[in-house]
């Protein structure tokens, strides 16, 4: 009997470290531009590529899918190429019409149009990719130290904005019950010992 208890431990166990090897690798795929793709945007909407890149949170191992016409392009540029909208000296050129960059490394990625006059109207892009850090637990306050709530002042009868809906993939709520779901296996798993 502990031998059936011990192969079914430790098959729990290489089901939950598959798992969470499998969470910590999950990346997202996010649609530039969302709905209105990769292209040369209109004279009044010049930042909307950059406002874009600042509703998201992009991590390493994330990738962007640059959806456009065959008369486009998409340039992947060093920072002065992007601030001059050089397309002489690009680090990677494409256009095929559907283009997925992989964003393999934190800081920033800057994007381009490599269409004469398109990136002098708009058609660019700086992508400030996070690194895969743990995130730091705090000490709990001690009593001398917890202060008043401040006092809002905000208007609360209207609506708080809607989240960015079509821009990724969340994972937060499976990951916050790995610690759940691993307190229950491991208890269920000593029981049967």
């Amino acid at each position: 009997m502990k031998s059936n208890n011990n192969n079914m431990a430790s098959l729990l166990g290489a089901f939950f470290y598959t798992f969470l090897i499998a969470i910590a690798n999950a990346s997202s795929e996010f649609k530039v531009g969302d709905s209105v793709g990769w292209r040369e945007p209109d004279a009044n909407n010049t930042q909307i590529y950059n406002q874009w890149a600042a509703h998201n949170r992009f991590l390493v191992g994330d990738s962007l899918n640059f959806e456009y016409n065959k008369e486009d392009s998409v340039l992947v540029v060093d920072k002065f190429g992007y601030y001059h909208c050089n397309t002489t000296k690009p680090i990677s050129a494409f256009n095929d019409g559907k283009t997925v960059i992989k964003l393999d490394n934190p800081g920033p990625f800057y994007f381009i149009s490599g269409t004469p006059d398109h990136c002098n109207n708009g058609q660019r892009m700086v992508v400030n990719v996070l690194g895969l850090h743990p995130i730091p637990q705090s000490p709990p306050p001690s009593s001398s130290s917890i202060a008043n709530p401040p006092q809002t002042y905000m208007n609360t009868d209207s609506p708080s904005p809607s989240p960015n809906q079509n821009s990724g993939i969340s994972i937060t709520s499976t990951v916050s019950l790995i610690p759940f779901v691993l307190t229950l296996v491991i208890t269920s798993v000593m029981s049967m010992a």
